[in-house]
């Protein structure tokens, strides 16, 4: 007698219905993922992508950092404050000159740089060059600033990723030629390669960019320390 039961053969594609229902999701989600993301893409291209977002911000705030400088050296110790493309700033800096170092509220915009130093009680011009530091205000050109050591870097490599809070931070490590970063720093050695290290926010923004070369003359090598946070801060700076 035939019998009427199907499950023999329709369980085999059941299972294969199961199976396929299950294998193309996860072969869409790892086809999405695979083109997204920082560590994904191109890493020229990705720092490329950085220096869009930096250069299309209103505004960001900037730190610029060194734990020591070589003894002897007049230079800049630590920056922090607000950049737009004006370009402007407005912050303070520690230089260190003469075996002294020094904390100075500073207004740079249309080209000059105000400072009200130690036991003053105004603003005066002054000449950043003097104290080893660059114009505050430039480190947001387009040309010239921070954001074109991200398309002068050379040998770009992925690092190590981390998650900080909701955001995925990417590292690229990089040789940076001694003419960008002295466009940036003045004192910096132009002849010369820089070692750099960017850190990427998931979003292609630069987050931190850590430099090590012969920022000075005739002096050990220095590592800086750049920070940027608060794109798309707005501030209306003006000459005191």
């Amino acid at each position: 007698m035939r019998s009427n039961a199907v499950w023999p053969p329709t369980a085999p594609r059941r299972t294969a219905t199961a199976m396929l229902a299950l294998v193309v999701p996860l072969a869409m989600f790892a086809g999405c993922s695979a083109g997204t993301g920082t560590g994904q893409a191109n890493p020229k291209q990705t720092l490329a992508a950085a220096k869009k977002h930096l250069d299309a911000t209103s505004g960001v705030r900037i730190g610029l950092s060194t734990g020591k400088l070589p003894s002897g050296v007049n230079g800049l110790l630590f920056a922090d404050g607000v950049g737009t493309h004006d370009p402007a700033f407005d912050g303070t800096i520690k230089v260190s000159a003469g075996g002294i170092t020094a904390d100075a509220a500073v207004v740079a915009v249309t080209g000059k740089v105000f400072a009200k130093l130690p036991f003053t009680s105004r603003f005066v011009a002054i000449d950043p060059g003097d104290y080893g530091a660059p114009d505050p205000a430039d480190l947001m050109n387009d040309q010239g600033g921070l954001s074109s050591l991200l398309t002068a870097a050379t040998d770009v490599k992925p690092g190590d990723q981390v998650r900080q809070g909701k955001t995925v931070l990417s590292s690229y490590t990089a040789t940076v030629p001694g003419k960008a970063v002295a466009a940036v720093i003045p004192s910096a050695s132009s002849s010369a390669d820089f070692a750099g290290t960017f850190t990427l926010t998931d979003a292609d923004r630069l987050a931190k960019a850590v430099l090590r070369g012969p920022f000075y003359p005739k002096a050990r090598d220095v590592t800086y320390t750049i920070t940027l946070a608060d794109y798309g801060t707005k501030k209306d700076i003006t000459a005191p």
